[in-house]
C-alpha cells in the first residue's frame, strides 16, 4: 500500500529534489509525518514545523524550496496546496477497492427512476420515482433522492443527504397553517459534493438548483427555490432561506445564515457566523456579527447599542440647535 515518490511526480508533475525510488506509505501533516510520509507546506506561518518534520518528502512552493532542501527531499510545485489535493486523489485512486460502482442490495430504487450503470448507490439509499442519477455519481449510505430530482455526473453525496424533501411552505389561516404543496424538484449539476446530513428542499413551483462544481459541507440547509451558482462553497451548518439566488464562486463560512428572497453577486465571501439580511450586489468579503467578549463587557456594550437610535435623534436635535 505504498507509492513510489517518482511515480507521484510522473503522474502529477512538479520538480522532485530527492530519491525517486523512496516508497511513500502515507500522507501526513508536518508535525506527525514519519520517515515514510509525504507532507506539504502551503502557509509560510508553518515554516518552523518544516525544519522539525520527519517526513520523507515535503511538497512546497518555489519560495520555500531552499528551506525545504535544508531539511531533506521535496517536491516543488507552483501551488503546493493544489498539488497536495491532487496527491490525495491519486492515493485514493491507487488504493480504491475493486468494483466501486453498483447498487447495494439494501438500496430501494423505484422502477421509474434512472440510475446510470457507472453510478454507485450505497446501503439503505432511496431513489424515488422519476429521479435521475448521473454517470460516475456516488451516493453513500442512507441518501434519499426524492421524486423527480436530478443528480448530475461525478457527484458525491455523503451519508444522510436528503434531496427533495418538501420546502417549508404554509399559508396562514385563522391562526392555523395550510400546507402549500411543493411541486418543483431539485436539480444538481455535475461535480457537486454534498456533505453528511445536508438537506436541499424541492421547489414550491420551480426547481431548487445547485449548479456545477458546488461544494456543500455537513449539516447545511438549503431552502426551496434557492439557486446556487457554479463553484460556490459552503462550510458546515450554513442555512439559506427560500428563493435566494447566490452567484458563482462564492464562499460561506461555517454557521453563516442567509435570509430568503435575496440576491448575492458572484465572488462574494461571507465570514463564519454572519447573518446576511440584505442583497449583496458587489463582489467582496462581508462580515456581520458582534465579536465575542467577556460576558459583563458584552452586556454593557449590548445595552449601549440598544440606545443608539435615540442617541442619534438627540444628536441630530443638538446639531440643529448649534447650526447658524
Amino acid at each position: 500500500m505504498a507509492l513510489r515518490l517518482g511515480s507521484i511526480v510522473e503522474s502529477l508533475g512538479g520538480e522532485l529534489h530527492g530519491n525517486p525510488d523512496v516508497q511513500i506509505e502515507d500522507i501526513a501533516p508536518l508535525e506527525s509525518a514519519s520517515a515514510t510520509s509525504l507532507s506539504f507546506l502551503s502557509n509560510p506561518k508553518y515554516r518552523p514545523q518544516l525544519a522539525a518534520s520527519a517526513a520523507a518528502c515535503v511538497i512546497v512552493g518555489p519560495a520555500m524550496q531552499e528551506a525545504a532542501l535544508a531539511r531533506g527531499a521535496c517536491i516543488v510545485a507552483a501551488q503546493p496546496y493544489l498539488y497536495f489535493a491532487k496527491v490525495t486523489q491519486l492515493w485514493k485512486k491507487q488504493h480504491a477497492p475493486v468494483g466501486g460502482s453498483g447498487i447495494h442490495p439494501s438500496a430501494v430504487i423505484d422502477p421509474a427512476a434512472f440510475v446510470d450503470p457507472t453510478a454507485s448507490i450505497g446501503a439503505l439509499c432511496v431513489v424515488e420515482r422519476g429521479a435521475r442519477i448521473g454517470a460516475g455519481t456516488v451516493l453513500k449510505s442512507r441518501v434519499t433522492v426524492g421524486e423527480n430530482c436530478i443528480v448530475g455526473a461525478r457527484c458525491i453525496l455523503h451519508p444522510g443527504v436528503v434531496l427533495g424533501a418538501d420546502g417549508f411552505g404554509f399559508a396562514p389561516h385563522d391562526g392555523t397553517w395550510v400546507k402549500i404543496e411543493q411541486l418543483g424538484a431539485v436539480r444538481i449539476g455535475d461535480d457537486v459534493e454534498i456533505g453528511a446530513n445536508t438537506c436541499i428542499d424541492r421547489g414550491a413551483l420551480q426547481d431548487t438548483v445547485i449548479e456545477d462544481g458546488v461544494k456543500l459541507d455537513n449539516l447545511i440547509q438549503i431552502g426551496h427555490n434557492v439557486h446556487i451558482g457554479k463553484h460556490t462553497a459552503m462550510a458546515g451548518c450554513v442555512g439559506v432561506a427560500g428563493s435566494t439566488v447566490i452567484g458563482a464562486r462564492c464562499t460561506f463560512g461555517g454557521a453563516a445564515m442567509v435570509l430568503g428572497h435575496l440576491t448575492i453577486a458572484d465572488d462574494v465571501h461571507i465570514s463564519s457566523a454572519s447573518m446576511v439580511s440584505r442583497s449583496i450586489l458587489k463582489p467582496g468579503h462581508y462580515t456581520g456579527f458582534f465579536p465575542i467578549d467577556d460576558n459583563a463587557v458584552w452586556e454593557k456594550n449590548a445595552a449601549t447599542l440598544k440606545q443608539l437610535y435615540s442617541l442619534r435623534d438627540r444628536l441630530k436635535a443638538l446639531e440643529k440647535k448649534i447650526k447658524p
